[in-house]
């Protein structure tokens, strides 16, 4: 019997219900990852990315809530868990990284106050060897002398140095799950290497499984295992992540990719992909990307549906490109 995926969404769906009409978010939106691998999910700002993350950790606040599809983690489907069934999962089992570290950190408690209380919220061990943790966790993501950081309050610390606090509290207790959004963002290149290294490091030896939202597709070539790209809420791709950056099939796929200044020759224009995403609230009838693509014709007035196509890459596309290096 194969092993069960550590987490499996399965037909998602995330609304908000604002005054102005609904905004499906998140819509029908499937994937897994495995114990040990590393997702990318990847798409511009206001794909759906962060709304997807938070959802699997319980995290959208009214006027959003899930509604539709299965959140299954280890088997068990979180969609309609208790409050106090997902505290007891995050931050032990399933952990977060913020783009904001604040969300993580309180500004008016010491760094060892916030990472001992989270190692002994659970599990039974000294003040000592909380604290011992806390320090290999802080010297893990390259915090030097982390005896004397311990210490500090979070506004002694630059940005850079919170988010990796944010980062070494994530990696704290060890979990099976971490969505990760946008960490490095913020991080200076050495140090996002470095942390990016440690990750990697992290996920092979203790299995852990990790989703790494970002819109930054350098990362994810040189991180994950495997690629979704979102767009409008969707996923409209999905595949190993070198099947995709070589050839991607979907035309949005091929944009984003062709837009990556190192791609381009120089003194050549920069690709773009032309127009604006669309809003989320007034989707248009059909594919969603139909406007900016170069490739639609009427078929594309009719929605297209996420299916297979060889080497195991998923598709939502009517004219998916020919498999071809870019």
């Amino acid at each position: 019997m194969s092993e069960l995926p550590t987490l499996e969404v399965r037909n998602l769906q995330t609304h908000f219900f604002t005054k102005a009409g609904v905004v499906k978010a998140v819509d029908d939106v499937s994937f897994s990852v495995g114990k040990g691998k590393i997702l990318g999910l990847v798409g511009e700002s206001g794909s759906g990315k962060t709304v997807t993350g938070f959802s699997i950790l319980g995290l959208v606040d009214e006027p959003g809530r899930v509604v539709g599809g299965e959140i299954l983690y280890r088997g068990e489907n979180l969609v309609g868990a208790s409050d106090e069934r997902m505290r007891q999962l995050r931050g032990n089992n399933v952990a977060m990284i913020f783009q904001d570290p604040m969300m993580t950190l309180n500004p008016v408690l010491r760094i060892d106050t916030q990472m001992i209380e989270a190692i002994k919220a659970h599990h039974k061990v000294t003040d000592d060897e909380a604290r011992q943790r806390a320090r290999d966790a802080l010297g893990q993501v390259g915090i030097p002398s982390p005896d004397e950081r311990l210490k500090s309050y979070p506004h002694q610390f630059s940005g850079g140095m919170r988010q990796r606090v944010a980062i070494a509290i994530a990696l704290l207790n060890k979990p099976d799950l971490i969505v990760a959004d946008e960490p490095t963002t913020a991080l200076d290149v050495t140090i996002q290497g470095q942390i990016l290294y440690e990750v990697q490091k992290l996920c092979a030896e203790t299995g852990t499984a990790m989703i790494w939202i970002t819109h930054d597709l350098s990362v994810v070539a040189g991180l994950a295992d495997e690629v979704a790209v979102m767009y409008a809420g969707r996923v409209v791709e999905f595949g190993e992540v070198d099947d995709v950056l070589d050839a991607p099939m979907h035309p949005y796929t091929a944009g984003l990719i062709g837009s990556v200044p190192s791609r381009n020759a120089r003194g050549k224009r920069l690709e773009q992909i032309p127009g604006m995403t669309p809003s989320l609230l007034n989707l248009p009838a059909g594919c969603a990307f139909s406007a900016r693509c170069g490739h639609a014709t009427p078929t594309c007035e009719q929605a297209p549906v996420l299916s297979g196509a060889a080497g195991g890459r998923q598709i939502r596309c009517h004219h998916p490109l020919v498999a071809e290096a870019v």
